[in-house]
């Protein structure tokens, strides 16, 4: 009956095509209407279960996509995070909150991976993503309560920290404390068998990342001395090195003595005192600063270095790029008279 109606595809009789000298065979055809309607409803429950099939391709393909919104809470910060939470304290970082709240979210996507890279098919049990890297991104995103715009990519262990210090080193924004913890964590947990390969794998000179490491290494009393672990220099490592190395028990008194009373001291002048160099100049030292203001607050300071240098430290934002050549000419043109 229903092959008479024509309602099952393919069960039409109808002529050959001339000139198949061998035609494929047909499947056998059902001679009872039970089974003809058996034959149609197989058939429909294959094109079911294919439509089904193609419905859970779609959905891992969107799901696989290159960028996607995620909940913040979802994201863990990855065990290699180098920013220090004095870097979330920044009139920089607050700028930059205030750049996402008002695009609506981070234009510029931060990459995660799967936590399920870390422990085979088990799902865990809270994040779900860990951040390679866009530490400050995700944290702003997190204090606004916004989705975060990601790149989501399968990455092992030296493939997450690599790519995290390519990226931190391109914006060339991390304090040398902040990369030389980067480093150091690195080579505790065994990422690079030593200094030199993990240089190597990172395309950096070793004499950067030993100087990195030797802060990043510095007792926890000797960076409590400043007033943040952001104002160390790379090239203070040496001398602080070799004041632990030559004084230990002095450098660490000194060090604690400095932090209880060092009050609006520089940078410059605690190292000076913690390595036993002489004071900079009166009327030059860090601790008589001269200040320079804008809408009433501190936008820089002027001070002087160990060797008497004049140093002028902007805080962070009171600067913008585009205004840095023109401070440039100004003290060029000061300089001639």
């Amino acid at each position: 009956m229903f092959e008479k109606a024509g309602l099952i595809p393919g069960l039409q009789a109808g002529p050959k095509p001339a000139g198949d000298s061998a035609p494929a065979a047909e499947p056998p055809k059902a001679k009872t209407a039970p089974g003809t309607m058996m034959g149609f409803l197989t058939a429909q429950s294959g094109a079911v279960q294919e439509a089904e099939a193609l419905k859970a391709r779609v959905k891992s393909l969107e799901e696989e996509a290159p960028l996607r919104k995620l909940d913040p809470s979802i994201i863990r910060p990855s065990k290699w995070a180098n920013r220090h939470e004095a870097s979330f304290l920044t009139a920089e970082f607050q700028q930059l909150k205030a750049e996402i709240a008002a695009a609506g979210g981070n234009v510029q996507p931060i990459k995660v991976r799967p936590v399920s890279v870390l422990n085979g098919s088990t799902r865990p049990v809270g994040p779900t993503f860990e951040l390679i890297f866009g530490h400050r991104r995700h944290r702003a995103c997190a204090q606004l309560g916004i989705p975060v715009l990601a790149a989501i990519e399968e990455a092992s262990d030296v493939g997450l920290f690599e790519q995290m210090e390519r990226e931190n080193r391109g914006r060339k924004n991390l304090s040398a404390w902040e990369q030389g913890t980067m480093y150091r964590r690195a080579l505790d947990e065994g990422l690079y068998s030593s200094l030199r390969r993990l240089a190597e794998g990172l395309g950096v000179d070793v004499s950067l990342v030993s100087k990195s490491v030797s802060l990043a290494r510095l007792p926890e009393a000797v960076v409590a001395a400043f007033q943040s672990p952001l104002d160390i220099q790379f090239r203070w490592a040496a001398p602080l090195t070799e004041a632990m190395q030559k004084d230990p028990d002095g450098t660490l008194s000194r060090a604690r003595a400095i932090a209880e009373t060092r009050g609006d001291l520089g940078a410059a002048t605690i190292l000076s005192k913690l390595v036993g160099l002489p004071e900079p100049a009166p009327g030059q030292s860090a601790s008589q600063a001269l200040t320079i203001s804008k809408a009433g607050k501190v936008a820089a300071r002027l001070t002087a270095d160990a060797k008497g240098r004049a140093v002028v430290r902007f805080e962070a934002g009171a600067l913008p790029e585009s205004k840095r050549k023109a401070l440039v000419k100004v003290i060029e043109d000061f300089l001639k008279g």
